[in-house]
């Protein structure tokens, strides 16, 4: 009986950076597996880091001083001195073999450790740059793996990326609310005649539907100004896209659909159409 070969160091860590993508990336994940092979296990690692980002801000006891740290851990890395975590040697093949700009990574650290503290949003000017931050270097990122070659792309995956965000944000109000986070810049809430402290008590009123109605309006401008994106990246890699920005946007009208009862629940698509989209994306 022949014996399998055990996993180098990169194998193994490809082999986490999979099970991570697999058991925590919900949406993410459904696009993923439209990819070739080794896109996809560079998608995996990319969200491995990322994911642990994400985990660092949201976790409780989360501190400023453990984000430091990831910071400084990834500076090492890309400059050739990883740590024992085990995303490192698949992240760090990932990003030299598709020629990731580090400064992506840089941001998103800068990002999730805005939320380590309240959060209060004054303008949407200060909202885009935080959505940039979180979002936008996902989509950037995602693009160096898809392929493409006009720098058309850049500014549409900023703004397919801004889409998404805005997409997460509405969805989240309640909960973010009561992690004493509010997304909705203030003055889109004084507008309405809304305050923070109604989004945490989650009163519903029209009011708060006429937000979110400017607000879901405003997200999906974003998603019709990135449609070109499609066009521009390698076709190999264009069925997960679409199926990643179909899952958002449905999201997004399922938001509106439900007449915006995120103050109570977390609206969510279920899974018959996710994979429903995933089947359409198939003949894309």
């Amino acid at each position: 009986m022949a014996l399998t070969p055990p996993l180098t160091p990169l194998q193994a860590s490809y082999k986490y950076c999979r099970e991570v993508a697999r058991t925590r990336a919900r949406n993410f994940y459904f696009s993923f597996v439209m990819l070739p092979p080794e896109q996809r296990d560079a998608m995996c690692a990319v969200y491995a880091f990322m994911r642990y980002c994400d985990d660092l801000s949201d976790e409780p006891g989360a501190t400023q001083s453990a984000m430091d740290r990831w910071a400084r851990a990834l500076r090492d890395a890309l400059n050739g001195h990883p740590d024992e975590h085990p995303v490192w040697l698949a992240f760090l093949d990932a990003v030299e073999k598709y020629k990731i700009p580090h400064q992506y990574f840089h941001s998103m650290i800068e990002g999730v450790a805005s939320d380590l503290k309240p959060v209060h949003i004054a303008t949407f000017e200060d909202l885009y740059q935080y959505c940039y931050r979180v979002a936008s270097v996902v989509g950037l990122t995602t693009i160096h793996i898809f392929g493409f070659t006009s720098p058309e792309a850049i500014p549409l995956a900023e703004k397919c990326g801004i889409a998404f965000q805005l997409t997460n944000i509405l969805r989240d109000v309640k909960e973010d609310a009561d992690l004493g986070r509010t997304y909705i810049p203030e003055e889109d809430l004084v507008r309405f005649g809304i305050t923070a402290a109604d989004l945490k008590a989650g009163a519903r009123s029209d009011a708060f539907g006429r937000l979110m109605d400017f607000e879901i309006a405003r997200a999906r401008s974003y998603y019709q100004e990135s449609q070109p994106l499609l066009g521009l990246i390698e076709p190999k890699t264009r069925r997960s896209l679409w199926t990643l920005i179909t899952i958002y946007s449905r999201l997004l009208e399922r938001i509106s659909e439900d007449k915006f009862d995120v103050l109570t629940r977390r609206i969510s698509l279920p899974l018959p159409e996710k994979l429903w989209i995933m089947f359409q994306a198939a003949f894309k």
